[in-house]
């Protein structure tokens, strides 16, 4: 009686044991991803980026005076409240005196405005917006 009450509760806590293992591992099953939590696809601009006509950060001058206009630039944006925060990010790069911007913005008004801050910091002539007003699409 004692081996049978035994085997019994051994195929009690073998069953548990299956049981658990299967629901970890369908809660770390992995899901279909929704269109909320996809990766964006930035291949065209990650092939777009390495060419050598496009600028990164990485063409950030040192100088002084590059950096000094930069850091104004960047300071004048930051101070917009009304800024979303993709265009509190965009890039400012400035090499020999020339600033590109360059970025997602959330609206037209956005890539304007930090437009007119850098074209007065660094003057219309040396400024090259290049800054993307980001495309949405109603919701069903």
């Amino acid at each position: 009686m004692k081996k049978t009450i035994r085997n019994i509760g051994s195929a009690t806590f073998l069953g548990v044991m299956f049981i658990t293992i299967n629901v970890a591992l369908a809660q770390t099953a992995v899901k279909e991803p929704t269109p909320s939590t996809m990766e964006p696809d930035n291949t065209a601009r990650n092939v777009r980026d390495r060419d050598n006509a496009t600028l990164t950060p990485l063409d950030q001058g040192n100088s002084k005076a590059d950096v000094d206009r930069t850091a104004q630039i960047r300071k004048e944006i930051l101070a917009q409240e009304s800024m979303s925060v993709d265009a509190k990010n965009v890039k400012v790069i400035t090499n020999d005196g020339h600033v590109t911007l360059r970025g997602p913005v959330n609206t037209a008004d956005e890539k304007r405005l930090i437009g007119e801050i850098s074209v007065k910091v660094a003057g219309l002539e040396k400024v090259d917006n290049q800054l993307e007003v980001k495309v949405t699409t109603p919701n069903k």
